[in-house]
């Protein structure tokens, strides 16, 4: 059985979008494809999932604004102040 990846992130930890993030349904109350949070904007992660079907591992992520995003790891980076 191979071993399943660990996570690069953690609860607590503080991130950065490094993309554009967009509305993929999630939001029925925002437009489908609307921005939902911009690059460079930081976050902090809330929680850490793995898809079900894939094992991928799925971020949760609070943003300023209150919305709380589902994440690849591709997306985030860990936030480093300047």
């Amino acid at each position: 059985m191979m071993e399943a990846e660990k996570p690069r992130f953690e609860w607590g930890q503080r991130v950065e979008a490094v993309q554009d993030l967009f509305n993929d349904g999630s939001y029925p109350d925002v437009a489908a494809d609307a921005l939902l949070v911009g690059m460079g904007e930081v976050g902090e992660i809330v929680q850490v999932g793995r898809h079900t079907d894939s094992g991928t591992i799925i971020y949760m992520a609070e943003f300023a604004n209150n919305r709380v995003i589902g994440c690849m790891e591709p997306e985030l980076a860990l936030w480093q102040p300047k």
